[in-house]
């Protein structure tokens, strides 16, 4: 059975702890009415779509919302905002066959399957494998981790928490920086240091050693490090383009990505020229007998404006093919 035409427009969110982004999607991948709505201002996520939805004049049946939160069963409690609801209430509030909700670096990597030229630049490597594995990881607010796995229906998205994993420093700076931060937090994860976060703890962990007493936020480390009116901005700023090597090549090796490294998120697109000349991909080859395995591997930096909502459709897409093909 194929899909029935009466399957859009479709609804699509990308939800995160400080805003809610909606769209429509009227054909595949024909997507637009994008709006961000701030989350506080509305007391439940129905209250949210609706005034999204409101003078539309739409009838909608099938929706997906890519969440900022682990999706383990029918209740979510979003992490960073007060919205707590039951996946299949709201789908019979909101009046949906369909509510598909999904992790949000989940719907990151699956959006990284319809990506256009202009949206990704590369650092390195050479050239991508046909149905080979790929890598995606994401530093902004945290670090999301994720891989595209092929099949024959296309590409599967892994839904896990790499950037929790332990994180092992490479050098003796590195090393100081992980003893400051297990000092001070007990289990040092990657997302500790790669991360907005992190960034600032590799600051913090520096100016201490240096007997300076002052953190600065992230945006202003990469203000003044790109501006090269502060030396240690600019080490810390080298220090995190190279562990982000490390941990880049980790999850190459570990899922054998030779369909390339992907890495989104809100931190790096912002030091891209930066980013291009930095440690990173130095970093990233230094594997021993490995090198000339990773030194194959493109890494591309994606640009997507929207890659939650993107990621949303495709998931929504394949969950409709998977209910209509029977």
């Amino acid at each position: 059975m194929s899909i029935m035409q009466n399957e859009y427009p479709r609804l699509l969110a990308d939800i995160g702890g400080t805003n809610a982004r909606f769209a429509i999607e009227f054909e595949l991948g024909i997507i637009k009415n994008i709006e961000v709505l701030q989350c506080k201002d509305y007391e439940t996520i129905v209250d949210a779509v609706k005034a999204y939805l409101k003078d539309k004049n739409l009838e909608i049946k099938h929706a997906a919302f890519a969440m900022a939160n682990p999706v383990t069963s029918d209740y979510i409690q979003m992490t960073n905002n007060h919205w707590a609801f039951s996946i299949s209430t709201t789908r019979l509030a909101l009046k949906l066959e369909t509510l598909l909700v999904l992790n949000d670096f989940t719907a990151q990597a699956l959006a990284i399957t319809k990506l256009k030229d202009d949206e990704l630049v590369q650092v390195g490597g050479s050239f991508i494998e046909e149905n080979s594995p790929k890598a995606v990881l994401g530093p902004g607010t945290g670090l999301g981790v994720s891989g595209l796995i092929p099949s024959k229906n296309g590409y599967i998205a892994l839904s896990g928490e790499g950037g929790h994993v332990s994180f092992a420093p490479f050098d003796e700076i590195e090393s100081m920086i992980w003893h400051y931060a297990k000092n001070k937090f007990g289990h040092v994860s990657a997302e500790r240091l790669l991360s907005g976060m992190g960034l600032e703890l590799i600051y913090e962990a520096l100016a201490h050693k240096e007997g300076i007493n002052e953190t600065l936020s992230a945006s202003k480390i990469s203000e003044l490090a790109l501006s090269e009116k502060s030396a240690l901005c600019r080490l810390s700023l080298d220090i995190f383009c190279a562990m982000l090597g490390t941990i880049a090549s980790n999850l190459a090796l570990t899922l054998g990505a030779r369909g390339g490294v992907y890495i989104c998120g809100g931190i790096i697109p912002k030091i891209l020229e930066y980013f291009k000349h930095s440690s990173f991909r130095a970093r990233f080859e230094n594997k021993g007998r490995f090198d000339s395995y990773l030194a194959a591997i493109p890494v591309f930096v994606v640009l997507s404006n929207y890659p939650g909502i993107n990621g949303a459709s495709v998931a929504l897409e394949n969950h409709l093919k998977d209910k209509n093909v029977k």
